[in-house]
């Protein structure tokens, strides 16, 4: 029975599972989309992100309004860049971050003069967009032999100054002979070995599996340039050399009499696609340990980390919607720090955090030496530090702040030097019913009241509570030393009773009685004002005595009052126009300005006799009439429409005369005279009303 043996590095490298992972990100959330040719090069793949309504298009002008739009992991020409840009299109870019790193690399030494030598195949996508990034000379080769050629063009005796980069799937043996051919011509050439370090492991696994079986299955799309390769230098030690894109192409006789068989994989290869490819020569064969692994087991096993927990400093590579790209100091892996191990506090972008060129400290979280690839994480280096500083503002009781970034049961969750704080509910609020959503995203003050750590879980509580007790005691501290009769203050009404409203002053509360709120006669405060408004009033008096202390508040103003309108505007011989609101036997009553009604009575209704008032007048109705006097004292009015009409004929004038004085009358009545007429100083005294109509200091 034979024996399988699965290369380690065989399937996705980094930077095609990384464009992978997004595309399929994109079909799953967004439903829709389009990719900048092939996101790799894999037509099962493609078809099924297809079939899920993210296709791929060949050029910008084919998007049609598929957005967003996924620049592939090979990266595209700079023009692309730009044409996308002015169209205004929203795209990701998926581009491998060792081809990223090409691209800055060419584009810089080329601004620099140096005429750039690139080792790989001119017609693939991945050469022709870093190729777009030169500004001077460049060329393109394959092997020694076209090296040969480019010394022709570029004699090293005229001093050209020359930067040699490969393609990141390039032969590794291959670039090695034509590096050791340049080096003895170009002495002072910057060469740089971009060949991706995943790439180079995989040639290096197949060079040396193919070298001790009887038959390779290499598995991948045979469009793809890494699998090509990998097929190239198996066939060269093993002539039983099969290249496969499914399990669905083997065949019995490709692994006849074979005694061990390996098993490699492009780059571009999904993972299943290898698994059933096992499984399927696993119904015939016996493998060894590597057939009866878990598959992800094995690839999660090549993830270990080596040196976790270790803090490096980088700079700032690039930036993606996903993930930062980082220079990590004295290591040749690329760095990256994912989306969600940049800030514990919610962002949209990444360069709220970091910018291009910035300088940081990061944590490693794990490392890849078969991708060549350090995961890093800021947020939890920043969280390391935070956590130090926290404990010392724990230990001296300081007022610290934060974001609240979460509402959750049982209280909020406040974001402090990158550390998640908890405060339960009954410390997040003065209330204790409180809206919490109304504190999410606000910045708040709080105090640690609790700090302890079992291994590695910490509990960090906090109280905002106990910062706004102590301010409010400050405040009320500050109120009780400045207070005076007289002195005028903005407030908040907090709450309405029948009698009054109470208005809290900023820690302190005092009431406005009901007969301070208008100089007109209301029925209840709310005709006046609302929990919630912000008003303005003025200290009437203050009771120090009592416990707790009480403050009687003044709100209406003196220059609102209707009766010092009266005296400023309406002197007595001033015509009016006033509206009846009520009909008595010897007179009506009209409104001359809101809270003053004025009598008229029945002998100045009319230049007539009239037997009552309401054969000439209607309440509502609107009349003409002079102020023919004003009793300040006992706040009556006295009008005449008849002082405005023409003379009655003479008959009806003796008439009038002769009827008996009404004074005495008015004066025998005045029990009658509706409610209306009595002014709003004439209401029960404020000190008649019940104990709990005076403020009470808010506790």
């Amino acid at each position: 029975m034979a024996e399988i043996i699965l290369a380690e590095s065989a399937g996705f490298c980094f930077g095609v599972k990384r464009a992978y992972n997004i595309a399929f990100d994109v079909a799953r959330h967004r439903h829709g989309g389009c990719t900048l040719g092939p996101i790799i090069h894999n037509k099962e793949v493609v078809r099924e992100l297809a079939g899920m309504g993210v296709i791929a298009v060949d050029d910008p002008e084919q998007i049609n309004g598929r957005e967003p739009v996924i620049i592939r992991s090979h990266g595209v020409k700079r023009s692309v860049y730009e044409q996308l840009a002015q169209m205004g299109v929203e795209y990701i870019d998926a581009t491998c971050p060792f081809v990223s790193k090409i691209h800055r690399i060419v584009s810089d030494m080329s601004a620099q003069g140096y005429t750039i030598l690139l080792a790989g195949d001119e017609d693939h996508p991945e050469v022709q967009g870093i190729l777009s990034n030169c500004v001077g000379k460049y060329c393109v080769f394959s092997n020694e032999n076209d090296l040969r050629k480019i010394v022709d063009i570029f004699p090293p005796e005229n001093n050209n100054d020359v930067c040699v980069l490969a393609q990141t799937t390039f032969n590794k043996k291959i670039w090695k002979d034509c590096i050791f051919f340049l080096k003895k011509l170009y002495t002072n050439a910057k060469i740089f070995d971009t060949i991706c370090n995943a790439t180079s492991k995989r040639q290096s696994e197949a060079q040396a599996l193919s070298e001790r079986c009887d038959c390779m299955i290499v598995v991948g799309d045979r469009g793809s340039s890494n699998t090509n390769k990998l097929y190239t230098i198996c066939k060269q030690n093993c002539t039983r050399t099969y290249l496969i894109e499914t399990a669905a192409e083997l065949d019995r006789s490709m692994v006849a009499d074979a005694k061990i068989i390996g098993v490699t994989a492009g780059a571009s290869t999904p993972e299943r696609n290898i698994k059933e490819v096992l499984d399927t020569m696993s119904e015939n064969t016996t493998s060894s340990v590597n057939e009866t692994e878990n598959f992800e087991e094995m690839l999660e096993e090549s993830l270990k980390s080596l040196n976790t927990n270790e803090r490096v400093m980088g700079t700032v590579a690039s930036i993606t919607p996903n993930e930062v790209y980082v220079e990590v100091d004295g290591r040749k892996q690329t760095g990256f720090i994912p989306f969600d191990e940049l800030s514990s506090t919610p962002i949209q972008s990444a360069d709220e955090v970091v910018k291009v060129g910035d300088r940081v400290e990061l944590l490693i979280m794990k490392t890849n030496d078969v991708e060549g690839t350090i995961m890093l994480s800021k947020r939890r280096v920043d969280a390391q530090k935070g956590y130090e500083e926290l404990q010392k503002a724990y230990d001296e009781k300081t007022i610290l702040t934060g974001i609240v970034t979460e509402v959750v049961s049982g209280g909020v969750i406040v974001v402090s030097n990158d550390i998640r704080i908890f405060i339960p509910a009954s410390q997040a609020a003065m209330e204790r019913d409180a809206n919490l959503e109304e504190l999410k995203g606000q910045e708040v003050k709080f105090r640690l009241i609790e700090m302890s750590q079992r291994g590695r879980r910490r509990k960090i509580i906090g109280s905002i509570k106990s910062v706004l007790r102590d301010e409010i005691a400050a405040k009320r501290a500050e109120f009780w030393e400045n207070c005076e009769v007289g002195k005028v203050y903005t407030g908040v009404v907090r709450s309405l009773t029948s009698y009054g409203a109470f208005v809290d002053l900023g820690g302190v509360s005092g009431m406005i009685h009901i007969s301070e709120l208008s100089w007109l006669r209301i029925k209840h405060p709310s005709e006046v004002v609302k929990v919630g408004d912000v008003v303005e009033v003025y200290i009437k008096d203050i009771n120090t005595e009592s416990t707790p202390k009480k403050i009687s508040l003044g709100f209406k103003k003196a220059e609102d009052n209707p009766w010092v309108i009266l005296e400023r505007d309406y002197p007595v011989g001033t015509v009016v126009k006033a509206k009846i609101v009520g009909l008595t036997a010897f007179g009506a009553f009209a409104n001359i300005i809101p809270g003053i009604d004025g009598l008229i009575h029945i002998s100045q209704i009319s230049n007539k006799r009239i037997d009552k008032p309401s054969d000439v007048l209607s309440v509502g109705d609107e009349v003409e009439a002079k102020i023919t006097g004003i009793d300040f004292e006992k706040k009556r009015v006295s009008l005449s429409i008849r002082a405005l009409l023409p003379d009655a004929p003479a008959d009806e004038a003796e008439e009038v005369e002769e009827a008996p004085a009404e004074e005495p009358e008015i004066r025998e009545l005045e029990d009658e005279i509706p409610a209306v007429e009595t002014p709003a100083e004439e209401a029960a005294p404020a000190e008649e009303a019940p104990a709990e109509e005076t403020a009470e200091e808010t506790e």
